[in-house]
Parts: C-alpha cells; sequence; structure tokens
C-alpha cells in the first residue's frame, strides 16, 4: 500500500511553508481517514515489519529481540504509519529512527494511577530519531472514543525520563492518535486525567479477539475482550500462536465500549464458559491478558457467541462460528501417547509425534509456531524426560 502525498514546492524551508493552508489541511484530512480505514481493517495478515510510505513500503528490522526494538531509515519527506501498532510520522526530510516498547505499569504504578484519575489511553513507546529536526510531527495511538463527554482537554502526552514523569499537550488530537509537532523524543505515550471528583463513563474502542484452539476430541476456544490496541493484539497473537492458537475472523463491537465495565459472555449451544464475566480494562502488551475459554466438543453445529453489558443488559457484540469456519483438528496417533504421563496428555494431544528419522529415540516435545502460508507449523524443542 502506498500513501499519497501532495506536491510542495523546494524553496520553502520550515514545516509549515512545507506543507501550508489548504494543502496541509487536505494532507491531515487525508491521514485521518486512513488512520480510520486501517482501524477497522481486522485482518491478521498486516505487515508488522513494515511501514507504510509516501513510495510504498519501508523495511522494519528487529534489532534488539529481547528488548523488543526496531529500527528503519525513512528515505524522503511525507508520511508514515506503521499500521501494525498505529505510531505515525510526518517527516521533512530522510531520518533514522528506532522505536522500542514500553509497559505502563513499571513506570507509573496502578495506585498512583487511580489516585490522580489517570487512564493510560495507548502504547509505550521509546523513539529516537537522527537527525531529530527532521520529525515535524508524531502521531501517538490512542483507543479513546471522542464522543459523549470525553474532552480533548484530558489527553496529555507522557514522557518518562530521568527526572520522572513530564506531562505535555498534545497540538491536537484525532480518533485514534494524537499529535506532537516538532517532537522531543523519549518513553512516551497518550494519557488522559481526567478531574478529580468527576465520575463518567469512558467509551473506548475495543476488539473482540476469538481464538480457535484444534483438539481431536474436544475443541477449545479463548476469547478476549481488550481496548483497540493494534500493538496489544499483536503480543495476544503470538502468545496464542505458541499454543497452536488461531485467531479467527470477527465483527468489531456495535459501539463503544465503557473502560472499568463488566461484560457477560455467553453461547447458543449451553457451553460452559470459564469466566462468564470479563471486565475491560488495559495491560500493557506481554502483561498477562485475562480471558474466556470453553470447550465445544467435537464442534458439529454452529455456535453463536454473544457478549451484554453487565449493567445495562444490551447486546455489544456477537458472532457466529459455523464448523466449517474453523481449521482442521491436528492428526494424533493414539500409539504415541502412552509414553506420556495421564495428566499432561489433553495438553500434548494437539501435537505430532515425531518420526523416528527426526529423533534419538528419546521422548519428545513439539512447539506450534505460526507460519503465513499454513497458519501454524510443528517445530522441534529439546527433547524432556517425562517423569
Amino acid at each position: 500500500m502506498r500513501i499519497p502525498t501532495s506536491s510542495v514546492s523546494e524553496d520553502q524551508e520550515s514545516s509549515e511553508e512545507q506543507v501550508s493552508g489548504a494543502v496541509y489541511s487536505e494532507m491531515h484530512q487525508m491521514i485521518s481517514s486512513i488512520y480510520a480505514e486501517l482501524h477497522f481493517m481486522f485482518k491478521q495478515d498486516y505487515k508488522y515489519d513494515q511501514f507504510l510510505g509516501p513510495e510504498g513500503n519501508v523495511d522494519v528490522e528487529l534489532i534488539n529481540k529481547s528488548a523488543n526494538k526496531y529500527s528503519l531509515r525513512f528515505p524522503t519527506a511525507g508520511w508514515y504509519l506503521w499500521s501494525a501498532t498505529g505510531l505515525g510520522f510526518v517527516v521533512r526530510d530522510a531520518v533514522t529512527v528506532t522505536i522500542a516498547f514500553g509497559s505502563w505499569s513499571q513506570h507509573l504504578a496502578l495506585d498512583l494511577q487511580h489516585h490522580e484519575q489517570w487512564l493510560a489511553a495507548g502504547p509505550l513507546f521509546a523513539v529516537t530519531a537522527e537527525p531529530e529536526e527532521a520529525v515535524a510531527e508524531i502521531h501517538l495511538p490512542h483507543f479513546i472514543s471522542l464522543q459523549g463527554e470525553v474532552d480533548v482537554s484530558w489527553f496529555l502526552v507522557a514522557h518518562f525520563k530521568d527526572e520522572g514523569m513530564v506531562l505535555q499537550r498534545p497540538s491536537r488530537v484525532e480518533p485514534f492518535y494524537a499529535v506532537l509537532d516538532n517532537p522531543s523524543f523519549s518513553l512516551m505515550g497518550i494519557l488522559l486525567r481526567i478531574a478529580r471528583g468527576t465520575r463518567l463513563s469512558i467509551p473506548i474502542t475495543s476488539n473482540t479477539l476469538l481464538y480457535f484452539h484444534p483438539h481431536p476430541e474436544d475443541i477449545k476456544f479463548h476469547l478476549y475482550l481488550v481496548p483497540s490496541d493494534a500493538l496489544l493484539t499483536k503480543m495476544i497473537d503470538d502468545e496464542e500462536g505458541r499454543f497452536c492458537g488461531v485467531r479467527l475472523q470477527t465483527s468489531p463491537s456495535m459501539q463503544p465500549l465503557t473502560f472499568g465495565a463488566r461484560y457477560i459472555v455467553s453461547n447458543s449451544a449451553h457451553l460452559e464458559i470459564i469466566p462468564t464475566e470479563l471486565k475491560l480494562s488495559y495491560r500493557s502488551p506481554g502483561e498477562i491478558q485475562p480471558f474466556s475459554k470453553f470447550y465445544a466438543g467435537q464442534m458439529k453445529e454452529p455456535i453463536q457467541l454473544e457478549i451484554t453489558d453487565k449493567r445495562h443488559g444490551t447486546l455489544v457484540w456477537k458472532t457466529v462460528v459455523k464448523p466449517e469456519n474453523a481449521p482442521p483438528p491436528l492428526d494424533v496417533k493414539e500409539e504415541s501417547l502412552f509414553l506420556i504421563p495421564s495428566h499432561i496428555r489433553s495438553l500434548l494431544s494437539v501435537y505430532r509425534p515425531c518420526e523416528d528419522d527426526e529423533s534419538d529415540g528419546s521422548p519428545w516435545e513439539v512447539k506450534c509456531s505460526r507460519d503465513p502460508r499454513m497458519g501454524m507449523a510443528m517445530g522441534m524443542e529439546t527433547p524432556h524426560t517425562w517423569g
């Protein structure tokens, strides 16, 4: 995908002169419309390793896996968007950028958030740019729905520096992102600060993520209700993928949901759901995310899933999962299960046993990993000795 750009004259020196007046306004209308379009694209094949740019895609390089740190170079002036995270830049010239991810809970204690009525409203990014002055704007994603009683004056950019947290008002707030002009870089993210004594329901955009876990006898589903944070979705995808979970395509919520509210998960087949109640909260990517699970046997009939607001009883989301929508269960050879203690057979029965020519005859362990061609693939792990 290529992001369209408007032409500018070469003799304009400042960012205001470079994209000015009607052209500047038109560009930002275009940016907002593309953000909205991407927000409603519920696809699993988004390019996590690419930015969208004025001349096509720009590759992102993972330079430190343990620190989840990335680097890339924007080759020319224009607007660039990392659709997998919602992070965007408007640059005046070529620039090299590094990006890492942080956790709110590691930098802002939960009790302090509650006392000050602060609400983390999007992911944390540790950003550097060289040269820094080449960046005209940074667009920081948020999941607050700009409707009802929400006041854009509540939006702040939190910078975490050596001296502590520094708060800055964004240059402007748009649906799905807030803008900082001529930014200074740090570990930063969007924070909502609500006036003390104010008791409001904060509407947020959210995602319902449904994962299918194959099993020849008892198919399992995991359901998450989370704020609409692309990075959070990616992290949940990765974690579920480690255990052979495959995300199914579902529709978005029918309306913005309320932060902190409780929602009831139910199904048409009267299958046991554990737990039936989910609280819509925000935990940073990398933290354990709550979910509901249920088992569907061999799933011979369609299952309708619904989520309702516990307080008001209103339906906020529903979907139908048909047997033909689910990937086929993995093939399991029963004779291989005698090697495995009974209390873990149910876990390992989703794995394919290793062939003789692929192992040394020891008991085995395999692990699922995502593959863009197959949805999942099996990979060898170091053999363990079963007790």
